[in-house]
């Protein structure tokens, strides 16, 4: 038997049992058998020195700030985490980790460690992970050796190292580890589990200096952030690039004891090696129109005043909040935001920022936008970290520059400045990581969504300025999950940048009241039209400023719902040419009218764009838009005659600049966003058209009562909105711009309902249906939505019950955040009349390419093939046929997807020659046919 431990320093009896446990093993691809390990003590020394580097040099400001007030200060916290770092891996000195490699198991019982090889099959074993042991150990070691209270900081210290793999453990299976102690390991190995949480307690100056956390704070944020840490200095300690394992003996001779200054020259060479940026300082700004014009290259002075008010609002906060820029389209709320995120970082101690758009698409046409910006930045280090955070993108060209030049390699003038896309930082996990990130809202949506490594997610968020783009476009059911993020978001004490062309009243103080509830603030009240445009600040009365252009009016038209109808008021309108945009809620619509139009006018004066194109299609229809429709200059190349037919995609933050607008209805705010698009920029336009005039179709009679839009636009939006949309809409002849955005979008959401009183019996029925279907939509947001911070004494246990797995990997992750609304996704290609897989003929770069179907498939092979991804129907999507859909196309598996990063775990679609395919498997029947110039069709057999 070995002596009970009950005393620290380097003069404890007899700790060679410990240290033969072993932490880390690799193996011979050919015989399996292990040819290298790491000691234990070896790992968490490593991984307890890098976790000490990290809280040094890269953990945020922002973030020490968080934990340390619960619990002291700076050192504080870097001796805690460097305590949790050491003690992580506790529990692998027990039975059921040590009996996984039989060898190494010996090695220890021949140390004294008798672990019955019979455990390896028992089927409790998998449940009695090591983690959930450590956590227990943790706990009553903290409570009967160092004396802490049971139910506090112990307790939540041991939640921490239960957490370090991503799920904390609910009560049920503590209860199961609890009850099998000879799983868990009794006498020998709580001997063994003591001496490490006693060697561990030297390394942070001795148990009288663990014993001053107690009484202390850590509430679930600050939980959550410890564990991250955690987590990160277990990844690099574990990476065997930077901590080498050992050669494997089975010797009996007891294993050499730590070395502190082994594994200090270790962590050191590790931490070069891995190379992570250096901290941002921002610098306050001073003078807002010179820091505008040095940023973004514009003339002194230029700053308009909404950009002007978002950074007095940031900087004149009692603390760091939330700032909500509501502005009309073209008043450049991008550079309003960025500039905002510099004036809260340089008071929050922010380490960089994270800027969320609705779509890939715009988040492509960001990312470009936030580079120049960062290259522009005063007190940015070099080879400042970098991430695009969306499925594919290593396909965006600026980014993948960033990542063919390396890790430390800059974009600016000298190779030591500028900003990098740091290699560890890559990967779905790590990403969100980096210091600046332009990603999905998805991404942050995550952070609401109870899902594995989820305080990884909160790490990424907790440390940054949080700019979230186009807020008004996020429905009940995202907004749940928007809300919960701003919740946790206001515990940490991150600062938000929300922008939005418009908000109801209600909407905007539902969004200060999610975000000031997590930092136990009161709920500020509704304030009904403060006036436009407005920056409103947490805790500031809002700031209503003037708009940089003076008022424009729209003329207001109607039209009836059919396509001679519409090719009328084209051949009318551009008789003296000009450019046109008809704008359909669906793309089936989008199809049929652009069918018609190519017919009229030819195809060469006609340009399709929906959300039904492969991504490299989509991405080329995206570019040739912005040359020919964007901004005036030397790359703007506008046709003098063009008619462009699109869906919704081109209402969200594409710079585009049109003549006429012809738009089904839609929700009031829809309509105004899309209506921006008109006359956006000064150039010379044909005498007819010298007034920006929008058309509005797709309703069923404008002289009905009430007006209804046709089914359609129904299906997607609700009678609710569209009804009061078309209250507001079908007598009014002009709208003028932005005089009129904030007046319309409060009266189509808030009180009182308009529209005449012979509409009201429709319009109380669909305000009924509406909400009905907004509580239903919200009770299922709450299936994985993530609970609040609550009390201060709350662990972490139980914190992603019940989730959804990894939420970027599992499709339900992704589903879950959008309800379902975001379809499935597959890349495309095409079967070879020898019944081999090739690129699709049609794309314009790499089609026809063989592809492997066993081989690895080269890496730009790999890119293009993943430019190939194509989101499938809503008919497909949805919860009757999905499943049976997924298990349709599963069936096309390929050995050379699954070596390729970009390729696994993806769906594939393949197409014949003639570019069909059939998807048929229990209740899906389904035709598909992938036409180029139109897109996805499909149909139901």
């Amino acid at each position: 038997m070995v002596r009970r431990v009950t005393e620290w320093g380097h003069g404890v009896t007899d700790v060679r049992p410990w240290l033969s446990v072993w932490a880390k093993t690799s193996r011979d691809l050919d015989s399996q058998a292990v040819t290298a390990w790491l000691p234990l003590h070896e790992h968490l020394a490593d991984t307890a020195a890098v976790a000490g580097l990290l809280v040094d040099h890269w953990v945020s400001p922002q973030v020490l700030s968080c934990i340390v007030r619960g619990i002291g200060g700076v050192g504080d916290v870097r001796r805690l985490v460097t305590w949790l770092a050491a003690v992580h891996d506790v529990g692998k000195a027990s039975p059921a980790f040590a009996v996984q490699v039989p060898a190494l198991a010996d090695v220890m019982r021949g140390h004294g460690l008798d672990a019955a090889p019979g455990f390896a099959m028992d089927p409790d074993r998998p449940r009695v992970r090591h983690e959930f042991v450590g956590q227990l150990a943790v706990r009553s070691w903290l409570v009967t050796e160092l004396g802490f209270a049971r139910g506090g900081v112990a307790a939540q210290l041991a939640a921490v190292v239960g957490g370090h793999h991503g799920v904390p453990p609910d009560f049920g299976t503590l209860a199961v580890v609890q009850g099998r102690k000879d799983l868990a390991g009794k006498g020998d190995w709580e001997v063994a589990r003591a001496s490490i949480l006693g060697w561990a307690t030297d390394l942070v100056g001795g148990p009288d200096v663990l014993r001053s956390f107690d009484g202390g704070r850590l509430d679930r944020p600050a939980q959550a952030l410890l564990t991250a840490v955690v987590i990160m200095a277990d990844w690099i300690a574990s990476n065997s690039e930077y901590f080498p394992l050992e050669p494997l003996h089975t010797s009996q001779e007891p294993p050499r004891n730590p070395d502190p200054r082994r594994t200090a020259a270790r962590a050191e060479a590790a931490w070069a090696e891995l190379g992570l940026p250096a901290r941002w300082s921002p610098r306050r700004i001073g003078d807002v129109q010179a820091a505008f014009a040095a940023r973004f290259d514009r003339t002194p002075g230029s700053a308009r005043p909404v950009q002007v008010a978002a950074v007095e609002a940031a900087q004149q906060q009692d603390c760091p909040g939330m700032v909500i820029v509501e502005a009309p389209m073209g008043e450049g709320k991008t550079e309003a935001a960025l500039l905002a995120v510099e004036a809260l970082a340089a008071r929050s101690g922010a380490d960089g920022c994270f800027v969320a758009l609705p779509t890939r698409a715009t988040t492509d046409a960001m990312f470009s936008r936030v580079l120049a910006w960062m290259e522009a930045l005063p007190g940015l280090p070099g080879g400042a970290s970098v991430t695009l955070a969306h499925g594919t993108a290593s396909l965006n060209d600026d980014y993948r520059g960033l990542l063919s030049r390396g890790r430390l390699c800059g974009i600016g003038e000298h190779d030591d400045e500028g900003v990098a896309a740091h290699l560890w930082l890559r990967g779905r996990k790590k990403g969100a990581l980096a210091q600046f990130v332009i990603g999905t809202v998805d991404q942050v949506l995550f952070a609401g969504l109870k899902s594995r490594h989820l305080m990884l997610r909160h790490l990424a968020l907790a440390g940054k300025v949080v700019v979230i783009d186009e807020v008004h476009a996020y429905d009940v059911y995202m907004s749940r999950y928007l809300d919960r993020v701003l919740h946790w978001l206001g515990a940490y004490g991150t600062p938000v940048v929300l922008l939005s062309a418009t908000l109801p009243a209600g909407r905007r103080a539902e969004l200060l009241a999610a975000y000031e509830s997590g930092r136990g603030a009161p709920t500020p009240s509704v304030v009904g039209d403060p006036g436009y445009p407005v920056v409103t600040a947490s805790g500031s009365e809002p700031r209503v400023v003037l708009a940089s252009r003076p008022p424009l009016p729209v003329t207001i038209d109607r039209a009836t719902d059919d396509l001679d109808s519409l090719v009328a008021v084209l051949r009318d309108a551009l008789a003296g040419g000009g450019c046109a945009v008809v704008v359909r809620n669906t793309v089936a619509r989008v199809q049929e009218t652009a069918d018609l139009l190519v017919a009229e006018f030819g195809d060469a004066h006609v340009t399709v764009n929906h959300s039904r194109y492969l991504a490299c299609d989509r991405a080329r229809t995206d570019t040739e838009l912005l040359r020919r429709f964007g901004p005036p200059g030397p790359d703007t190349d506008r046709p003098e005659m063009h008619i462009v037919v699109a869906s919704q995609v081109v209402e969200q933050s594409l710079d585009v600049d049109f003549d006429l607008m012809i738009t089904d209805l839609a929700p009031i705010d829809l309509v105004l966003q899309r209506i921006g698009r008109l006359h956006r920029h000064v150039r010379h336009r044909p005498p007819t058209l010298a007034r920006p005039r929008c058309v509005l179709v797709g309703v069923e009679d404008w002289a009905a009562v009430p007006v209804r839009a046709v089914p359609g636009s129904r299906r997607v939006y609700g009678e609710h909105t569209l009804l009061r949309s078309a209250a507001l809409l079908t007598d009014r002849d002009v709208v003028t711009l932005p005089d009129d955005i904030a007046p319309l979008v409060q009266a189509g959401y808030g009180e009182p309902t308009p529209g005449p009183e012979s509409w009201s019996a429709a319009m109380k029925a669909a305000e009924s249906a509406h909400g009905l279907s907004t509580v239903k939509r919200r009770a299922r947001a709450e299936d994985f939505l993530l609970g609040e911070i609550g009390s201060p004494t709350a662990t972490l246990n139980g914190w992603v019950r019940a989730g959804v797995g990894d939420a970027d990997k599992d499709p339900r992750g992704l589903a879950q955040v959008r309800d379902g609304a975001e379809t499935i996704e597959v890349l495309v290609v095409q079967r070879d009349r020898d019944g081999g897989l090739l690129t699709p003929d049609w794309i314009h770069t790499g089609g026809g390419q063989q592809i492997p179907l066993d081989a690895q498939v080269p890496a730009g092979l790999a890119r293009t093939i993943a430019s190939c991804a194509l989101r499938l129907p809503l008919a497909m999507s949805h919860e009757g046929v999905a499943s049976d859909v997924i298990t349709a196309l599963e069936r096309n598996h390929y050995v050379s997807f699954d070596q390729a990063p970009l390729l696994k775990d993806q769906l594939v679609l393949v197409l014949d020659t003639d570019r069909s395919a059939d998807v048929c498997h229990g209740a899906a029947a389904f035709r598909l046919t992938y036409d180029p110039r139109r897109g996805l069709l499909h149909e139901s057999f």
